[in-house]
């Protein structure tokens, strides 16, 4: 009798389990808002970007990431001053401290940096960025970023900017 009763509450425990999930799947998507203070690199006034940003998880806390601007800053080298399109697209790699539902991070980017004036502008940069991630459910986060570029371009002075960004992500 015993063994049936044992057999049994096996039998319902495995039953009544709830499915199993994942905890957040490792491929994202997202859109983000920022403002890039070029702090008059080439000219360029700072100026808020649209962008569109996507990661991919490798393994150990570790991901492979990508965010594009698109930002119009003010030409200040032109007379009169006139707005300029700029796209920024970037690649890089950054380290999860935590992998919760809070992800703090540190990382650095590889960028290149395209501006549309009457001459076309190009710039390669590198720098690192902080940033942290709060998910809203198991496939949605909301997270802000901090990143600091270098530029540099061929006859030109080394060039800085400072970017700090909000984005909403969907992980699938």
């Amino acid at each position: 009798m015993r063994t049936y009763l044992c057999a049994f509450g096996l039998l319902a425990a495995l039953l009544g389990a709830a499915p199993a999930h994942a905890q957040f799947s490792n491929r994202s998507l997202g859109l983000s808002l920022g403002y890039m203070d070029f702090k008059r690199t080439a000219g360029l006034a700072g100026t808020p970007f649209i962008g569109l940003e996507g990661s991919l998880y490798i393994e150990n806390g570790f991901e492979v990431v990508s965010l594009s601007k698109l930002m119009f800053p003010t030409d200040t080298f032109s007379t009169p001053e006139k707005r300029v399109v700029g796209l920024a697209p970037s690649l890089g790699i950054r380290y999860l401290l935590l992998e919760e539902t809070i992800r703090p991070y540190v990382g650095t980017d590889v960028s290149y940096l395209i501006v549309f004036k009457e001459s076309i502008s190009n710039f390669v940069g590198i720098g690192p960025n902080a940033g942290v991630d709060f998910f809203l459910s198991d496939s949605v986060s909301l997270g802000v970023r901090a990143q600091y570029n270098f530029y540099i371009a061929l006859n030109e002075d080394t060039q800085t900017s400072l970017t700090g960004s909000v984005g909403l992500a969907t992980y699938f």
